[in-house]
């Protein structure tokens, strides 16, 4: 470190200048942090510093940062300077290097803009950031120019504004002239040069050792909540999963601050479940945040725009509430009482906004306490408390939660025309970036995208729209809008969209589209809210239907939003499962399941061994669930149903029925009208138990992917005449063929006589497709059947198949299906395919071991298949291998 200030050092006495040597040590922080010093030396400038490696980077910016887009500023590079220069504001005494006054004119959070690395903006010379700060907000470029005509060593860059909500198109240096005084003390720069009114409070906060500063609080009482802004500014993929439970005093008498980043959902693919979590019906609005103080409210939008001036109504009806900060969304309701986000905009557009509703559903402050780091339950009753008048707040209203049935309540939003639900934990604080405990599962597919161009044609102002969103910081296509355009719709957006026509596309080269019309470029600028089928393999938008535009989200933060497994938020199931739960003299509930008929007998009685029932069977489930569910959830499920037991009629069954569980997952696939079977969670493996399917057979393609393979599967089937020694040692051979090429083989029982070797494959940019994937393992098969013919055989016709074993690779296609490990097989004895070490694959190995019965224990006494997931590995690599070793022989 101490090199990095070698050159600050040099250029300052410490016994004349006040200005820190650097030697203090300053407390980490868990957000980068920046200042801006007004600075009046020979010539009046600003010096913009961002900590990054220990140190400030700083430039020197001739005429002060400006809000204007269009207001290239000259940022000059100057060195390094230590941290605790962060709370400097004062005066250089003159002869000094850089003698004048300083002020503290901004200071606050920064991170580099979403997709990119400090890094490599500093290296490439374009470092787009964003701040979070007193006055200046949003996305900023650093843009490096080449040395100056002088040829001297100095570097400039350009400080620009992006466009976006936090922008002033034509504000030039008003900015600079609205604040004039230090943000620390208050003071103006004659004060300071003065040394009148009190001194800054500090902002970096130093240790009692090694500096002359003692240690100090954080300031920014009116603002305090922007050092919690900064956490998501890095995006949700570097912060943690669970959300930290900040060490906050629920100080009596708390100051409410001015805004308080809101906390932000994580879409999953359906509701979790479990007593810990409660449902609320999801809005299609505005995200608001509610602000009384002293008789006086604000509304404010997720980024901190107040929008009071929009909404008189409620913030006339929230001027009558105490002291207190409360969150929820502002909506139009259409004739049914449903969300209707397209009447919203024309509330707003006319100026009707009397009928406009605001919604609360949490409570950040009351008039004593910050509740922030209180439970759910603990901030929304008194909030319930507070809003129950119905009389006296028509036009706020509280929204009310259900503790269980998240499926169901899903499946009524849906049924209701709604957008969705929000499913949150009643244990957990409110945190302001996008965390775990609050969930969002959508009836249909939703989308913010960027508007990039109008395409007319003939009469038509707007026949489509084309869309982009932003991957790795760069503005990409997105498709089409092609519907939604109603006449009224166009004649409120048409004006918008002309406002920002340029000649040029925002995706850079790319040409205009050819045979949709004229295109009409747009500066990415605009924000639509559209409903969609979801994307195709490319990227692309599938019928993609406008909604209407909003104002409330900047451009550079769409992207394309993806629905996680509700998995990875769900909590952890306790080691001991409860009991079932009679329901009747015919039921029994398990895992929240009604079993009906648990009685049923599914496989008969064997020897000494009760007959096994369909409650086996979901208890069966239940133990195993944990281990099978990731080898086939997100993948398209076919199952075999036995609703009368093994020696009744059986059901092949790939598509959803009529009236199936909302437990199961129903996703479509291009080729097929009808949807597919998807099982993503435990209690839909309860589910299926109910109605009796006894077997399971996914696809092999990677998870939610299903044109692109995620496993090989080769099928070790012999002939009624080889023993079963031969399909050991068989496995074995293609596992050791399979390590010549690169790849990882696992080995597991069918629940028959044969045996399969299954190898994880990675997903890669460029993944070989089914057809390539298929080739592989046709070839792979081939070559160990003409190396030993008397063994092998990868001809299917039984006649060819005596004495040797068919090596079938037919598994390997796109809508093929393979026994899923742990999963039950419709036969007698009730056998399991089970997942087995390379350890247990040798002589003596008996696969009529593995049942229903056995497989639990077995399973927990001596786990298979361990870093599976770690084991997947290139197929396009293994390809050319084994193009290279057929070209060697």
């Amino acid at each position: 470190m101490a090199g990095r200030l070698s050159t600050y050092r040099a250029k300052r006495n410490f016994d004349i200048t006040a200005e820190p040597s650097g030697a203090a040590k300053v407390r980490r922080s868990e957000q980068l942090r920046y200042v801006i010093q007004k600075h009046n030396a020979t010539r009046l400038h600003y010096d913009f510093r961002l900590e990054y490696g220990g140190v400030f980077k700083s430039w020197a910016v001739a005429r002060g940062p400006s809000l204007d887009p269009a207001e290239k500023r000259l940022a000059v590079e100057v060195e390094d300077h230590p941290l605790d220069y962060g709370d400097f504001e004062g005066t250089i005494p003159e002869g000094q290097y850089g003698g004048g006054t300083v002020m503290l004119w901004d200071r606050g959070f920064w991170a580099p803009e979403p997709g990119s690395t400090v890094e490599q903006g500093l290296s490439k010379g374009d470092l787009k950031i964003v701040l979070v700060g007193e006055r200046l907000q949003g996305s900023w470029v650093l843009v490096r120019m080449n040395r100056d005509r002088e040829k001297s060593k100095r570097t400039n860059w350009l400080l620009i504004k992006h466009r976006d909500e936090f922008a002033r198109p034509g504000d030039h240096d008003a900015l600079l002239a609205e604040n004039a005084t230090s943000v620390a003390s208050g003071r103006s720069m004659e004060q300071i040069a003065r040394g009148t009114g009190r001194g800054p409070k500090p902002f970096m906060t130093a240790s009692d050792t090694g500096g002359a500063r003692a240690p100090a609080k954080r300031v920014w009482h009116s603002r305090a909540e922007v050092t919690r802004a900064a956490k998501p500014l890095a995006g949700p993929k570097t912060a943690k999963r669970t959300a930290p439970k900040p060490a906050r005093a629920a100080a009596k008498a708390a100051e409410i601050p001015a805004f308080v980043p809101p906390q932000l959902c994580h879409a999953v693919d359906r509701p979790p479940s479990g007593a810990d979590w409660v449902h609320e019906i999801k809005f299609d609005g505005y995200r608001m945040q509610l602000r009384v103080a002293g008789g006086q409210a604000t509304l404010k939008t997720r980024k901190g725009l107040d929008w009071s001036a929009r909404f008189p109504e409620i913030v006339s009806e929230g001027a009558k509430l105490p002291d207190c900060m409360i969150d929820g969304e502002i909506v139009a309701l259409d004739a049914a009482g449903s969300p209707d986000f397209g009447a919203l905009q024309a509330a707003l557009t006319s100026g009707r906004t009397e009928k406009l509703v605001f919604f609360v559903f949490d409570l950040l402050f009351d008039s004593s306490s910050d509740l922030r780091d209180q439970k759910l339950a603990e901030r929304k009753a008194p909030l319930q408390a507070m809003i129950a008048p119905a009389a006296k707040f028509p036009h706020i209203r509280y929204v009310e939660h259900f503790g269980s049935g998240g499926d169901a309540l899903l499946k009524s939003a849906c049924t209701m025309g709604l957008e969705g639900i929000v499913s949150k934990r009643l244990d957990a604080p409110y945190v302001s970036q996008r965390a775990d405990s609050w969930v969002k599962s959508k009836c249909r597919g939703g989308q913010e995208v960027v508007v990039a161009a109008r395409v007319s044609e003939g009469a038509k102002p707007i026949r489509s729209l084309l869309a982009g969103v932003y991957r790795e910081g760069r503005l990409v296509p997105a498709g089409r809008i092609g519907t939604g355009f109603s006449a009224e719709k166009v004649a409120l957006i048409l004006p918008r969209l002309k406002a920002v026509e340029t000649k040029t596309s925002p995706f850079g080269k790319q040409a205009a589209p050819r045979g949709q019309g004229e295109v009409h470029w747009l500066r990415p600028e605009l924000v639509a809210e559209i409903e969609f089928a979801g994307w195709t393999e490319d990227g692309l938008l599938r019928q993609a239907s406008f909604k209407a535009l909003r104002d409330d989200k900047p451009a550079r933060e769409i992207v394309q939003e993806v629905a996680e497994p509700v998995e990875h938020v769900e909590a952890t199931r306790p080691e001991t499962a409860p009991a079932p739960r009679a329901v009747g003299a015919n039921a029994i509930v398990l895992m929240g399941v009604t079993i009906s008929h648990p009685d049923k007998a599914l496989w008969p009685a064997e020897g000494r061994d009760e007959p096994l029932t369909k409650l086996d069977l979901a208890r069966y489930f239940e133990q195993v669930g944990p281990a099978l569910l990731p080898h086939i959830k997100g993948r398209p499920c076919s199952i075999v149903r036995a609703p009368d037991g093994i020696g009744g009629q059986h059901f092949f069954q790939r598509h959803a029925m009529p009236g199936a569980s909302s437990l199961l997952t129903l996703v479509e696939i291009s080729g097929d009208h009808k949807p597919y079977l998807q099982i993503d969670r435990l209690e839909g493996l309860i589910a299926i138990a109910q109605s009796g399917a006894l077997e399971l057979h996914p696809w092999n393609c990677a998870p939610r992917r299903p044109d692109i393979p995620g496993r090989l599967v080769f099928d070790l089937d012999p002939a009624p005449d080889v023993a079963f020694s031969a399909v050991i040692e068989a496995a074995r051979e293609v596992r050791d063929r399979l390590e010549e090429l690169g790849l990882v083989g696992f080995c597991k029982t069918t629940g028959g006589k044969g045996l399969h070797v299954v190898t994880p494959l990675t997903m890669e940019r460029t993944s070989p497709d089914w057809r390539a994937a298929k080739a592989f393992a046709r070839q792979f098969c081939e070559i160990m059947a003409v190396a030993a013919p008397e063994r092998f055989v990868t001809n299917m016709a039984k006649a060819r198949r005596t004495g040797r074993i068919f090596l079938d690779y037919l598994r390997n296609d796109r809508m093929s299906t393979a026994v899923a490990p742990l999963s039950p097989r419709a036969r007698p004895g009730a056998p399991v395919s089970m997942m087995l070490s390379w350890t247990q694959v040798r002589q003596g190995l008996d696969p009529k071991s593995f049942t229903i019965r056995t497989a639990p224990a077995l399973l927990e006494k001596a786990p298979a298949w361990n870093g599976y997931n770690d084991a997947a590995r290139s197929l396009k690599a293994a390809i050319a291998k084994l193009g290279a070793a057929k070209k060697l022989n």
